[in-house]
């Protein structure tokens, strides 16, 4: 599955190809919006990109790049 197929699922998709699919990486607090506060979540590698998704579960966003990496 290519990041451009992942985001035409819908949310429930999403948290099965996670949750079956998806490599647990750790946790990361996401910016905010608008300097908002830092939102809670975890990192998932998953096929070749990451995905980043919120402790609520109502957030799904995918990347290129590894939010993680150092």
């Amino acid at each position: 599955m290519t990041i451009e197929n992942f985001k035409q699922l819908t949310l429930e998709e999403k948290l099965t190809e996670i949750k079956y699919n998806g490599e647990f990486l750790g946790s990361y607090d996401r910016n905010g919006e608008q300097n908002g506060p830092k939102v809670p979540g975890d990192i998932f590698a998953l096929y070749e990109f990451w995905v980043y998704l919120s402790d609520d579960e109502e957030t799904v966003i995918p990347s290129r790049r590894n939010p993680l990496a150092t």
